[in-house]
């Protein structure tokens, strides 16, 4: 398993689910950031020091981020509460 978040460098990470065939992966999580990973992706996705500069984060940055705006209540006022795409002919 991984040492280390590779988006933040948290060392706190968790192993959220494994393969059904033993070994082959697992879907990691960080305790932080929440970057989720499999450990099966390619080394830009899964180690910190081949992980992009660009998206990298810091202790910092996670502190002054914007909060992520909640989920509205789902409507439950009718059909016309439900969101419908184009009729196809």
């Amino acid at each position: 398993m991984t040492d280390c978040c590779p988006r933040c460098a948290h060392e706190s990470v968790r192993t959220l689910y494994s393969s059904p065939v033993p070994g082959v992966w697992d879907v990691v999580q960080c305790a932080r950031c929440l970057y989720t990973w499999r450990t099966s992706e390619p080394d830009r996705r899964t180690r910190r020091a081949a992980y992009p500069q660009a998206f990298r984060l810091t202790e910092e940055d996670l502190a002054n981020a914007a909060e992520v705006p909640a989920v509205p209540p789902l409507r439950t006022d009718g059909p016309s509460a439900v969101v419908r795409g184009p009729e196809l002919s």
